[in-house]
């Protein structure tokens, strides 16, 4: 058994490293799509929310809400793989919890990505409402976590800073 978690600031690579991990048949957990769930539960647009949503998560069920939400997910995933690749950490209490549950087991990297790099990828990919939220507001909510931690915490450490193809290589060698 392996669980691979990754931590990183919004456009650093994680969804791309969630696209290698899948196109190696390793299932994938995705932290945001727990909180993307729960604005679909309460009515809301996951792009215009998602930040305020994973607060209030935090602030009513605790710090550990959304990790708590995705262990039985990464369980299940278990069951039928060997490797199951853990998306978006976003704190040291989050990190601790993992370490808690799956011990040695548990692996996290930490991707890091210049911030001009990562305005850029935020930008072509459309799924996030910037004009609400900048890209510094985001920054500043997700450190407001305890994400920083998390990063100075990690397990293995990638540099996103030269190309897709340098980037997918060095995600396969983590995952393998």
């Amino acid at each position: 058994m392996r669980v691979i978690g990754t931590v990183g600031l919004p456009g650093s690579g994680k969804g791309e490293f969630a696209t290698v991990a899948r196109e190696q048949g390793v299932p994938v957990v995705t932290m945001g799509d727990v909180i993307r769930e729960e604005c679909r539960k309460r009515g809301l647009d996951p792009a215009d929310h998602h930040g305020e949503i994973a607060q209030a998560l935090r602030e009513e069920d605790g710090p550990l809400a959304i990790a708590e939400r995705s262990i039985p997910m990464i369980r299940a995933a278990l069951d039928d793989s060997e490797t199951v690749l853990v998306d978006g950490l976003r704190s040291g209490d989050e990190l601790d919890r993992f370490y808690d549950e799956f011990g040695d087991d548990f692996t996290l990297v930490a991707i890091e990505a210049p911030f001009e790099e990562r305005a850029k990828r935020i930008e072509t990919r459309g799924r996030d409402n910037t004009a609400e939220e900048t890209l510094r507001d985001r920054d500043e909510r997700e450190l407001g976590f305890g994400m920083g931690e998390a990063m100075e915490r990690a397990d293995v450490r990638i540099e996103n800073d030269g190309t897709l193809d340098e980037f997918r290589t060095q995600v396969r060698e983590v995952l393998e």
